[in-house]
């Protein structure tokens, strides 16, 4: 019993061309590649550029892009660049190609959200897609279908809060709700400001997480991103080392950061125990991500995914509980994959 399919070898082809050209394209992402426009100011009589959006108030935003040089005058040249405006649609052309030939795409309306996200900066600065789009991204990323899990209509983000300011440049701040309000499609954020929800949509959520600290449940708050995350138990395990990862969606591929899988897939057996009663139905829905991931890890990465297991049951009794009621509750849904003794082999090494 396997717990996943396998693409046609044309469709890994696509995936993995896409994928290259999509993270090629990011890296050289810059502010020309963006809505927006250039402005010319003078200042002491020089001439300097700045780059110009206009924010959801209608008021515009601004950003010093460099003087009147050769090379600023090479990327305002690029921003209007038919050339460029074919690679990305290019790129949209091989994304919709990939998705033909039967790769893993993501609904439109959840593209708008997560491309809106990245244009602000929220993934450069640390922010980790996370639930169950990640667990969806996976199957491109491996060349699988997974047959039980995959059903949502929230998208969950997470960030590592405080910590992370240690990481970013200095001068770079967000407004993460802003981006969210230019949408115009009617979320409104809870009293918390750590959830948006659609009120004609109520499944519909943007959630905005962090790892649980000595303050425990309380919201922090990163000003520099102009966020609110709420803290949860063990989402630490899903935050270290995250990965590059395309989406794909018909307006084009989207380059996010994940959890490692192998991450991804325990930290939902350990979630398994924290959920309440009234949520046994997302608790389930864990236990069917974790299951169709460790199937497919076992077999092709057993030894990253033994040693995440050896991690994990060392930090402390109370990892090691929540695992193990999480794993028991798996091994009894799909007695047919024997996790127990796959387990137990890779983690006899």
């Amino acid at each position: 019993m396997t717990l996943y399919q396998e693409f046609s070898l044309a469709a890994q082809t696509a995936f993995a061309g896409v994928d290259s050209a999509a993270r090629d394209a990011d890296l050289q992402r810059s502010v020309a590649d963006l809505p927006g426009g250039f402005a010319k100011k003078v200042v002491s009589g020089r001439t300097y550029w700045y780059y110009q959006v206009k924010s959801p108030n209608g008021k515009l935003r601004q950003s010093y892009v460099g003087p009147d040089d050769e090379s600023t005058r090479a990327l305002i040249q690029r921003h209007a660049d038919p050339v460029a405006k074919l690679a990305r649609q290019q790129l949209a052309r091989m994304a919709r190609a990939a998705m033909e030939l039967g790769c893993a795409d993501i609904p439109p309306k959840h593209a708008r959200v997560i491309e809106r996200l990245a244009d602000s900066g929220l993934f450069s600065a640390g922010g980790i897609l996370v639930g169950t789009h990640a667990f969806l991204a996976y199957q491109n990323v491996f060349g699988v279908r997974w047959s039980a899990g995959a059903a949502t209509l929230d998208l969950d983000f997470a960030h590592a809060g405080r910590n992370v300011s240690l990481a970013l440049p200095e001068n770079l701040t967000l407004d993460t709700p802003a981006a969210i309000e230019s949408l115009q499609m009617g979320f409104i954020p809870n009293l918390a400001r750590t959830s948006f929800r659609k009120a004609d949509e109520p499944d519909f959520d943007l959630d905005f997480l962090t790892s649980r600290g000595r303050r425990g449940d309380e919201p922090v708050t990163v000003p520099r991103l102009n966020l609110t995350l709420q803290p949860l138990r063990f989402m630490e395990l899903s935050l270290q080392d995250p990965m590059r990862v395309t989406l794909l969606a018909r307006s084009g591929p989207i380059v996010v950061n994940l959890p490692r899988p192998q991450r991804y897939a325990l930290h939902k057996l350990l979630v398994y125990g924290e959920r309440p009663q009234a949520q046994r139905v997302k608790a389930r829905k864990d236990v069917a991500q974790a299951a169709a991931l460790i199937d497919y890890l076992l077999v092709h990465d057993s030894a990253e995914m033994a040693a995440m297991w050896v991690d994990v049951n060392a930090r402390g009794p109370g990892w090691r509980k929540r695992l193990k009621e999480g794993f028991e509750v798996m091994a009894s849904l799909y007695p047919g994959c024997d996790f127990a003794e796959r387990i137990r082999r890779a983690t006899a090494y």
